[in-house]
């Protein structure tokens, strides 16, 4: 096709009187300024007709896809390649009556060709990387990870091709050569493919996206994805500390991801109170009377004194604690809270709700509070969570109850004071 092309380029310009067969060195000089010339021009004519052209146009339309190509200036780079094939076309016309030149400055030109075509294709590809990280694709996708790889692969092939210009060989003959280096290949390279491997299974179990919160005690990480590579992951922690972990370290390795727990929309609370053992006991009437005027008791202690009404009225004795059943102030405790975050408007009724007793400790009895908030916003949740206990531990004297806590200095000198 360079033939068919040089030779249409002679016609013409054999009609304007212009020799394309120069023998002399003046002649052959001027053929080459005029090449220059003409391939100047045509990059001009490129750069600041079409691509201004186009700039314009992406400059008014609404959308915004466009404008990240332009400020990777996609189009510059290609623009760049049309003066490099204007020479490669007529140097050759030029240097005719010098073949070994003609044949070296046109593999030259060849193989700078070759290295601006992949240079404007790598700028097509990071603008293609930014456009799915705004459009949030990559949270989906480890798209870097495969822009990444694409790179590599254009950069071995860009070699291997600029070396059978250079050799004047078939690329073939190269390629045949790289069984030798597979050892070589797997051991200088042996993150990379790691990572690829890696990346391939982040991506097809979709384990980490950037965005997500996950922990891993092994490496420190504990906070934000911000980048997902070929071969590493970036991690934001919430000190603002970065930790870059291994790709294929999140494939061997466990880690923690709360993904799910962003997506579902309820964050959980898990916290105990210590109740000190000491402070169980029967309610009496004056207390069923007193704690029957909170509104959040009223139904459970009416149902529930009926129900224990009805059982001690057959039973002998009943009078007696051992024999009969009678309310707690741990039991009406344990109600109570079960009522308060049911009628909370930050606790989500449609997930697990439970305020359970756990097996008694050296410190009290344990009273967990099992909820979800409506908002997984780490500050909201917090403020959530210190708002519930600064009221259960304030209305704890109501029910009788006392916190646990460890003997502090003024506990001691009190009783030195009391001795």
């Amino acid at each position: 096709m360079d033939q068919e092309i040089r030779l249409q380029i002679s016609q013409w310009l054999s009609n304007w009187g212009i020799n394309t067969t120069p023998s002399d060195s003046v002649s052959t000089s001027l053929m080459v300024i005029v090449s220059l010339v003409i391939a100047m021009l045509a990059y001009l004519f490129v750069k600041r007709g079409v691509v201004r052209a186009m700039n314009i146009i992406i400059q008014r339309s609404k959308v915004s896809w466009d404008d990240i190509f332009m400020r990777h200036k996609v189009l510059e780079n290609f623009a760049i390649i049309i003066p490099a094939l204007v020479l490669s076309i007529l140097i050759p016309l030029a240097l005719i009556q010098y073949a070994f030149m003609s044949s070296m400055i046109h593999r030259v030109l060849s193989v700078t060709i070759l290295v601006l075509l992949i240079r404007a294709v790598y700028s097509s590809l990071d603008a293609a990387n930014e456009i799915a990280d705004v459009n949030l694709v990559s949270r989906r996708l480890p798209i870097k990870s495969f822009v990444q790889l694409f790179k590599l692969f254009l950069f071995f092939v860009a070699i291997i091709v600029s070396i059978s210009i250079l050799a004047n060989q078939s690329p073939v003959y190269f390629l045949s050569g790289l069984g030798v280096m597979t050892g070589l290949v797997m051991l200088v390279f042996r993150d990379t493919i790691l990572g690829f491997v890696a990346g391939i299974q982040l991506a097809a179990n979709r384990m980490v996206s950037p965005g997500d919160w996950i922990q891993m005690d092994k490496y420190g990480a504990d906070g934000s994805v911000e980048e997902v590579s070929l071969t590493t992951v970036k991690v934001r922690n919430w000190d603002q500390t970065i930790t870059m972990i291994p790709a294929y370290a999140l494939v061997s390795d466990s880690f923690k991801n709360w993904r799910g727990m962003s997506e579902s929309g309820g964050r959980r609370i898990k916290r105990s109170i210590l109740i000190d053992i000491h402070s169980i006991r029967f309610l009496t009437e004056e207390d069923q009377a007193r704690l029957g005027k909170i509104n959040l008791l009223k139904n459970y202690l009416a149902e529930k004194s009926q129900e224990l009404n009805e059982f001690n009225g057959h039973v002998q004795d009943a009078d007696m604690p051992v024999n009969s059943r009678k309310l707690t102030n741990i039991g009406t405790f344990r109600a109570y809270l079960k009522a308060f975050v049911a009628n909370h408007d930050r606790i989500r009724q449609d997930m697990t709700l439970l305020i359970r007793q756990l097996a008694s400790t050296k410190e009290g009895v344990p009273i967990e509070i099992y909820v979800f908030t409506n908002d997984t916003r780490w500050t909201v949740y917090e403020d959530i969570q210190g708002d519930i206990f600064d009221h259960v531990l304030a209305i704890l004297p109501e029910f009788g109850l006392q916190a646990f806590q460890a003997p502090t200095g003024s506990d001691i000198r009190s009783l030195q004071g009391q001795s």
